[in-house]
């Protein structure tokens, strides 16, 4: 991507162009849509734009004594589109690893275009809260999702599609495991994401569901289940292979690791070498995803402790690493004895 380029463009015209800090998108035809933004939140009969934006130091320090809209309005200014008639999404990701995903199906068409990062801000629904509201600051938006559809969405179903976005961004992070930051569970999304769905107001073709039977539903779920991996990937380089780790599917339980290490009676440094090859050996990683799975099936009232213990204990003896077996038996006594 290069400063000022036109980097994709929609069957509806709408085109997309990457400015250094910002993805800016003009639309082709006439669009009605549904934002999460601090900028004509909620559903608006007609928007002519749309941006998605990373925070430098500089913006983040302004932010600091400044309204978050009016911040908003300021930058549409400075893009020189009409803030009336547009929405914008902020956060730290950078923009050059933005995700872009279409796919159709016959005459309906929906792109997605995605950034996120999950390290340090991703939850889970219910987790402990990080703060109150109390006109207070807030943070700002880590996954960001823009969607577009060649088709017309009344304000019920544009609704709908936001449901389906949502519950698509839940089903990427957890194809990846990805952990939340304040529980042991896995991750639904970040404590600050933002969405901004359009439809074409100009198309003759209506349709009333978005929901996940439906086909726009289908292809929706498709593109923004495709868009977040790839977005995730370009920014903090989390993988289908960096996650197939023991190390990593552990470090989503909270627990002093430290105390495990001062208490092992072998030569720690040869321990700590074996330890980090064997972790990444498929059988480990399948043994430790399995002994996971009863620590969160007992947290869930699914499994009867005593049982979820002696099953893990044997799971854990299936390893042929010592390293592992020790590393396995430290957490099942933690978590499931």
């Amino acid at each position: 991507m290069y400063s000022n380029r036109l980097i994709f463009k929609t069957s509806n015209n709408d085109e997309v162009f990457y400015l250094n800090d910002t993805i800016l998108i003009n639309f082709g035809v006439n669009r009605n849509g549904i934002s999460t933004s601090k900028l004509n939140a909620g559903t608006n009969d007609l928007y002519k734009s749309v941006f998605n934006q990373h925070l430098s130091q500089e913006k983040i320090d302004y932010l600091e004594n400044h309204d978050i809209s009016d911040y908003l309005i300021n930058e549409c200014e400075s893009l020189n589109i009409d803030h009336n008639h547009s929405t914008g999404l902020i956060t730290f990701a950078d923009m050059k690893n933005t995700s872009i995903v279409s796919k159709k199906f016959k005459n309906i068409e929906v792109t997605a275009l995605a950034t996120a990062g999950v390290r340090t801000n991703a939850s889970r629904a219910g987790d402990p809260a990080s703060y109150w509201e109390d006109n207070g600051k807030f943070h700002f938006g880590t996954i960001n999702i823009i969607l577009l559809t060649n088709v017309f969405l009344d304000e019920s179903t544009l609704t709908e599609a936001l449901m389906t976005v949502t519950e698509a961004k839940t089903v990427a992070l957890n194809n990846l495991r990805i952990p939340s930051q304040y529980s042991n569970g896995y991750a639904t999304g970040t404590g600050t994401d933002g969405v901004a769905i359009f439809s074409n107001a100009d198309s003759h073709n209506k349709l009333t569901n978005a929901g996940k039977h439906s086909k726009l539903g289908e292809l929706i779920g498709k593109a923004v289940i495709e868009a977040i991996p790839n977005a995730i990937k370009k920014q903090v380089w989390i993988t289908n292979n960096s996650q197939s780790n023991v190390l990593v599917r552990l470090n989503r339980y909270s627990l002093d690791i430290n105390e495990f290490y001062d208490n092992l009676d072998c030569d720690k440094f040869e321990f700590i070498r074996q330890l980090r090859i064997d972790a990444r050996k498929q059988d480990n990683v399948a043994i430790t995803t399995s002994i996971l799975n009863l620590i969160d099936e007992v947290d869930n009232n699914l499994v009867e402790k005593q049982d979820a213990y002696e099953l893990a204990v044997k799971l854990k003896e299936k390893s042929n690493s010592y390293p592992i077996r020790e590393l396995l038996e430290y957490w099942i006594n933690h978590f499931i004895h």
